[in-house]
């Protein structure tokens, strides 16, 4: 599905519709021939009466109009020493991006404003040493904020703060888009760079919690390339107050701030904090979404050939995998207690989602329900995924004298000569009740 197909997009309208994103622009990202394409990403998401707050950063103008000035700077990207000369050439290359953002905005047909909504003081003096013109976040004008979205005008956030005396300082412009993602209780704050997202050597990290993250940074930060370390950090940050989702992408890629908001796969990097996936019972509304799931292994035999209606009849025994909402994995559990014994079937992941232990989790999901429903063993039938089985779950190869008679009966009918995998689930154990 491309992230531009509306019948796609329409599935996410509902959970975003007047909700808040903060857009975290590199100013690298700003500079690139790809910038046109992400405003007119942003246009979309403003159709869909998502509400837009774009903070971006300067860090590469500043370096350019420095050597173009020939004059040397204190520090590039906020941090540090900001002295007077830096904090000029900072204003003028902020000034400058924020501009080339407006003009963009105004050539999509989307009205925005420049802002001056940080309140900043400055960092002081650390460790003995003036941090001069640099400063650090006191608050942030959620009021202004406000009254310009329900306008529906974007607000451009410049990385500099200002004080209530004239004076103006220096700001990371990663850390004002995580404040101000917080304080307006934005549901995504998406962090656009250079860098495709975290890598953890050389592969692209798809999505993590919070907690994993914070345990990562702690263990091993020295995995994480520094163009991204800081977009890591901050993005820990942002999950510890409150912000549900921060992602981490590329502004390079065409499409790419549509494909990681309205698909589940993504580009990037995702950070989430609250309850991401899980499973839960099927219900009769997932009967589209579980037939289009299993449709391309039914036409590669992998999996037998299931009717609607037949789903339909025996939906009580299915499961589904959902990550935010949308289901991308399926599972069916058929309980013989009778016999003390179950068959998992129809167990199907979305390809765009394999290799990340969904499978796994559905069928130990089924195991588990199996046993509280006074089970002893689980079978299964499997042509091509039998090695998934054996070597994942503990599934050993059996014989059709394994199989309940009806069951037998049925599969010898098929031709289909599927390998017969059973498992043992030990004593029954007490269900759990509410």
């Amino acid at each position: 599905m491309k992230p531009t197909d509306l019948r796609g997009i329409l599935h996410y309208i509902p959970q975003f519709r007047d909700r808040v994103f903060i857009l975290a622009i590199d100013g690298a990202i700003v500079a690139d021939d790809n910038f046109g394409n992400i405003l007119l990403d942003v246009a979309v998401l403003r159709s869909l009466n998502i509400h837009l707050v774009l903070v971006h950063g300067a860090g590469q103008q500043v370096q350019a109009l420095a050597q173009k000035l020939n004059e040397p700077i204190s520090n590039w990207d906020g941090t540090g020493i900001t002295d007077a000369a830096t904090l000029r050439i900072a204003i003028m290359a902020a000034s400058g991006v924020t501009h080339e953002i407006l003009e963009g905005l105004s050539l999509n047909n989307i009205r925005g404003a420049h802002t001056n909504c940080i309140e900043a003081v400055p960092v002081g003096i650390l460790k003995g040493v003036d941090q001069q013109h640099t400063g650090k976040i006191h608050q942030v004008d959620v009021e202004m904020l406000r009254t310009l979205l329900a306008k529906g005008i974007v607000p451009v956030i410049p990385p500099v703060g200002f004080d209530g005396n004239g004076n103006t300082y220096r700001l990371n412009s990663d850390t004002v888009a995580v404040e101000v993602a917080r304080q307006l209780g934005a549901v995504k704050l998406m962090f656009i760079c250079t860098s495709q997202g975290i890598e953890i050597d050389g592969k692209l990290v798809s999505q993590m919690s919070a907690r994993e993250l914070e345990t990562l940074l702690k263990a091993s930060a020295d995995k994480i390339a520094p163009p991204v370390l800081s977009k890591a950090r901050h993005a820990l940050l942002a999950s510890q107050g409150g912000v549900e989702r921060v992602h981490i992408i590329s502004g390079e890629v065409n499409e790419g701030l549509l494909a990681e908001v309205f698909s589940n796969e993504g580009i990037g990097t995702l950070i989430y904090t609250n309850q991401y996936q899980g499973i839960r019972p099927a219900l009769r509304k997932d009967l589209r979404h579980i037939m289009a799931l299993i449709k391309p292994s039914v036409q590669g035999e992998q999996l037998v050939k299931r009717t609607r209606k037949g789903v339909e009849k025996d939906i009580g025994e299915f499961f589904v995998f959902e990550i935010d909402g949308n289901i991308v994995g399926v599972c069916q559990l058929h309980p013989l207690p009778e016999l003390k014994r179950a068959e998992l079937a129809c167990l199907q992941v979305n390809p765009a989602h394999e290799h990340r232990g969904i499978g796994t989790k559905l069928a130990q999901y089924a195991e588990t329900v199996a046993n509280e429903k006074g089970c002893e063993s689980i079978y299964c039938l499997s042509t091509q995924a039998f090695t998934f089985f054996q070597h994942k779950l503990g599934y050993k190869e059996g014989t059709p004298d394994d199989l309940p008679a009806s069951r037998r009966e049925k599969y010898e009918q098929s031709g289909r000569n599927s390998k017969i995998l059973v498992k043992s689930l030990g004593a029954p154990v007490p269900a759990v009740t509410a």
